[in-house]
């Protein structure tokens, strides 16, 4: 199901302070807590709230949903990134509620606090890419060569050889530990250790599979496909889960975050979804007026440019700027109009503006 926008969630304007997302979730939290609203649907808006509460009164994630809306914060937040720092008891103290249990019932762990029995996972990869702003005004589709740690295929990450498998080691009885205690004049004391037999496996493999050598993992470069967004904008991470690095002896795959870094532009700079671009023009032009065509991501524009235009006019074509990721529509395309003087004159050009100097003088205008 598409979510809904966050500051439509809790009723505020994208303008608002910390101070009144705060006072706005915690209103909509009172009537919402399950302890509370026993209606049919109440704990999911509650959750609903409550992520959107998350998000905004953090200012990194703010910014970033700001910039790509909910694809952003997917793709680069997990759901107990989202609810890592927020500190949800602060804002009910005195209320009677207790909703570090909620929270725990919900998420599996308290509000504010990292679980730290999660299965052990892969590390995450960073693999940074350069797109031009074409690329970023399409969207598009690339294919990346990552290399990266993950199980042997030929053993499925036993480190024995097919047909074969590890043996328990006996030396630590497949503990991977070594404990060592002796007594001292202070009482018994015993010392822990890794197994210096299995290295801490608990395993040992007397045929050791030929693709990895035993190790149970290698290294290898994947081909991965990551969608990149229309509108996305420079330092933009992608989350793609589970495109990290599995070695042996982990239960999941990290995570692949691909950072997007944006080419300087021969003709556009741009601000968010704003674009700006410098358009020279003559003289008579800026003077008498022109209706030019301007180059656009979108092709070609018209600009009309009245008579008597200076140089350091700034003329807005609407809607004809970058995609907002949010689906929002365009940006728009500011143009910034440069009055160009000629280097070199013919004779008869020098002449023509010697008449058109003298006229104007004639006519009363002067020069500022």
């Amino acid at each position: 199901m598409e979510k809904k926008d966050y500051y439509e969630t809790l009723g505020v304007d994208h303008s608002a302070a910390k101070d009144d997302i705060k006072k706005a979730y915690r209103k909509l939290a009172l009537k919402y807590h399950p302890d509370k609203n026993k209606e049919k649907g109440a704990e999911e808006k509650f959750k609903e709230i409550s992520e959107a509460y998350a998000v905004l009164y953090d200012d990194e994630k703010r910014k970033m949903y700001d910039q790509h809306g909910h694809a952003g914060i997917d793709q680069q937040y997990t759901t107990e990134d989202i609810f890592r720092t927020t500190d949800f008891g602060d804002i009910f103290r005195g209320t009677g509620f207790d909703f570090n249990d909620i929270f725990e019932q919900f998420f599996g762990r308290r509000s504010g606090y990292t679980n730290r029995s999660r299965a052990p996972r892969g590390n995450d990869i960073r693999f940074d890419i350069q797109i031009s702003l074409e690329d970023a005004y399409r969207g598009m589709n690339t294919e990346l060569e990552v290399p990266r740690t993950e199980l042997c295929e030929t053993c499925k990450g036993t480190g024995a050889r097919p047909g074969s498998s590890p043996k328990r080691c006996a030396t630590c009885g497949g503990t991977g530990q070594m404990q060592v205690s002796r007594r001292t004049a202070f009482g018994m004391f015993t010392q822990i250790s890794e197994c210096s037999k299995c290295h801490g496996q608990g395993t040992i493999i007397e045929n050791p599979c030929s693709t990895c050598r035993g190790r149970g993992s290698i290294q290898k470069t994947r081909k991965i496909e990551v969608h990149i967004p229309k509108g996305i904008d420079d330092g933009a991470h992608l989350r793609l889960t589970g495109q990290g690095e599995h070695p042996r002896g982990v239960t999941q795959s990290g995570d692949l975050y691909v950072v997007v870094h944006m080419k300087e532009h021969p003709v556009f700079e741009r601000r968010g979804a704003d674009l700006y671009r410098k358009l020279p023009i003559s003289f008579p032009q800026a003077a008498l007026g022109a209706t030019l065509s301007v180059d656009s991501l979108q092709g070609k524009e018209k600009l009309k440019i009245p008579d008597g235009t200076e140089s350091g006019t700034l003329f807005k074509l609407k809607g004809s700027g970058m995609p907002k990721i949010q689906g929002l529509g365009y940006g728009d395309l500011y143009v910034l109009i440069q009055v160009t003087t000629p280097k070199k004159l013919s004779k008869r050009a020098k002449l023509l503006l010697e008449e058109v100097e003298r006229e104007l003088e004639y006519s009363g205008e002067t020069y500022k």
